[in-house]
């Protein structure tokens, strides 16, 4: 991986982690110091240098070990409606319909409007990233499965994961709704003793997999006595990171989750998961940045090279 200082406390880059120091800086981000540098409304920024800035810390969390090239090619969507509000403009038809003496009409025609109106826009922009949470290494991650998803992407490149039963060891895989992904339970690094854990994010190039089998562990009670089940010890500052997404169906007792369908957005509320506002400024401008660069057609040579998508 190109960049191993991943929990920079200068930068304060928020990851795809539980890692103590990336909860730290995800706070800096929220509450901190660092919350008065995504506020655009009084900057001496460029707007340029304002879709930059909120570039690169989208892209800081959403697949930061995907090349750039390859992002805008194969994971941007093709289409990038304006997500910023439209003004409202006068409508002849309603007018009309007004002068037809159509007040009934009228009336619920204005109604609906203000419906609309209150809720306001879905949060379209998150949606850019719809295509990085369809990857199997994103996936065993919001299913809880792994601590970061840099520990998932191992454990697919080590064969510890199956798709629909079957050794996968392609981690740019997008997944199919109904597509089942199965964990070896060895991999995961919270279900193994306390003894033989490492930090999972020490070193993006390190096998920190224990090789112990946890069918076979031994677990010693309060009272002394033991007992078969398997151990599990979830890491510190964890809490804030354990949710799942309502896309996936996850089975911990077999280690195994289903991807049920792509994210969705309606007004007021995203299913992309990200640690800024789904319709907030820095998403905003984000989706800006890549509507100025959004991928062109593709040849037939290029869609050769086009990774795993099981649609």
């Amino acid at each position: 991986m190109r960049d191993v200082n991943l929990f920079n406390f200068k930068r304060a880059l928020p990851r795809m982690s539980w890692n103590p120091k990336n909860l730290y800086n995800l706070w800096r981000r929220s509450l901190g110091a660092k919350v008065s540098t995504t506020d655009y409304t009084r900057t001496t920024k460029t707007l340029f240098q304002q879709r930059w800035a909120a570039k690169q810390l989208v892209r800081a969390y959403h697949g930061d070990y995907i090349n750039e090239k390859t992002f805008k090619r194969w994971y941007l969507p093709a289409n990038l409606p304006d997500v910023r509000p439209t003004a409202s403009v006068r409508d002849d038809s309603l007018l009309l319909t007004k002068w037809a003496n159509k007040t009934s009409a009228v009336e619920k025609e204005i109604k609906r409007r203000e419906e609309e109106a209150s809720k306001g826009l879905a949060p379209v922009g998150s949606l850019m990233f719809s295509e990085v949470e369809r990857r199997i290494d994103v996936v065993i991650f919001r299913s809880c499965l792994a601590h970061s998803v840099y520990e998932a992407r191992r454990m697919v490149v080590h064969g510890n994961v199956l798709l629909n039963g079957q050794k996968h060891q392609n981690a740019n895989t997008r997944l199919a709704p109904g597509d089942m992904v199965t964990v070896d339970p060895k991999a995961i690094n919270f279900l193994q003793p306390r003894a033989m854990e490492t930090d999972p994010d020490e070193g993006a190039d390190a096998d920190t997999h224990p090789s112990k089998d946890v069918s076979s562990a031994i677990v010693k009670s309060a009272d002394g006595s033991t007992s078969g089940h398997t151990p599990f010890h979830l890491p510190n500052y964890a809490a804030p990171f354990i949710f799942i997404p309502t896309y996936l169906e996850v089975s911990f007792p077999t280690c195994s989750t289903v991807y049920l369908r792509h994210p969705t957005a309606r007004p007021g509320y995203s299913e992309v998961p990200t640690p800024y506002d789904a319709d907030g400024e820095v998403v905003r401008l984000a989706w800006e940045w890549y509507a100025k660069v959004r991928p062109r057609m593709r040849s037939k040579r290029q869609l050769a090279r086009m990774p795993e998508n099981r649609q």
